[in-house]
């Protein structure tokens, strides 16, 4: 079948191939312990890779080594966000963007803290990074958080959790991307390049004769659009449930187990029970545990206790990745 041209377009040979690439979104554990050290987990820091791009969320010491141990490039990195200015989540930030530095970086990084951290993390970042081969760019989180970031595929928002001191999570969510093409369709079709976005994004295939081919036949439906929230340090709410509804996968820490629940509140915490029971709430997905006290040598009961209130629960741990795009 004769392939149409389009002005100004190139031909699609009907022996080519129309490749369809899944969208990647991963997430990735470098650290999942609590404030104090311990043999067995670094401190919170994780990194998501979307679509190649690396986005670290919180960044405590260690973190370099486990990038290096998970095959990261660092140069990727290209947003940071940080809960909340305690040492376990923010330590290895200066030394992360002198490595950067180090390592030649162009272009830009871009930082959200809480508005209380920025001028702290600054100064120690223009004593040593005087002058860096990229630009560091520093946002304040402040008030209710809302929408720190956009482009064409993924948003941002930040939103309060209770902790000792100003804390957000943060919520990503990945926008609905377009249909995917079916390749044998379009080889048989002998659809030219230039329409080949115009039918992903929903249009149908007008031949040269004046015969309309539906999209339906052209198309699959999109991959659903993934989101993912992170809730660092902080006290069971019910706030927290309304915020985060419907994600797909939630992060809550799960410092305690059931018998230190009065020790959760006083230091600003949760037990795995409550983390469980704020993915109930909020209808998620699956539900991803992690900043474990150092007292345990390992999470089993802190597994059990949450599965005991919502069933699909994944333990953190270094090194693990989870595949977020379905």
């Amino acid at each position: 079948m004769r392939s149409m041209s389009c002005k100004g377009g190139s031909l699609l040979s009907t022996d080519s191939h129309y490749p369809e690439l899944m969208p990647q979104f991963d997430l990735n554990i470098l650290g999942c312990g609590s404030a104090t050290p311990s043999t067995r987990h670094n401190p919170s820091c994780q990194v998501l890779n979307f679509r190649g791009q690396l986005i670290m969320i919180d960044c405590g010491e260690g973190a370099q080594a486990m990038m290096r141990r998970m095959h990261m490039n660092f140069s990727r990195i290209s947003r940071i966000f940080i809960s909340h200015m305690h040492g376990d989540h923010v330590f290895g930030l200066p030394g992360l963007l002198s490595t950067l530095d180090l390592h030649g970086k162009g272009g830009s990084v871009d930082v959200w803290m809480p508005a209380d951290g920025v001028e702290i993390i600054r100064s120690i970042t223009d004593y040593f990074c005087r002058e860096t081969s990229f630009t560091i760019n520093y946002h304040a989180v402040e008030g209710d958080g809302g929408l720190l970031y956009e482009d064409h595929a993924l948003t941002v928002h930040a939103f309060p959790l209770r902790h000792r001191v100003p804390c957000y999570g943060y919520i990503f969510r990945e926008k609905q991307g377009p249909r995917h093409l079916r390749p044998d369709m379009a080889k048989f079709y002998g659809i030219p390049v230039c329409r080949l976005n115009d039918i992903k994004a929903g249009a149908d295939y007008v031949r040269e004769d004046g015969t309309v081919v539906p999209n339906e036949r052209l198309t699959l439906p999109p991959s659903p659009a993934v989101s993912y929230a992170y809730c660092s340090d902080t006290m069971f709410t019910e706030e927290t449930a309304r915020v985060v509804a419907g994600v797909d996968y939630l992060y809550h820490e799960a410092t305690y187990d059931d018998s230190l629940a009065d020790k959760a509140r006083e230091r600003g915490h949760s037990t795995a029970r409550e983390a469980a029971r704020i993915a109930r709430m909020a209808g998620a997905g699956t539900l991803i545990i992690g900043h474990y006290s150092n007292r345990y040598t390992d999470v089993d009961i802190l597994v059990r206790q949450a599965r005991e209130e919502f069933p699909e629960v994944i333990a953190a741990d270094e090194q693990l990745t989870i595949q977020l795009s379905k």
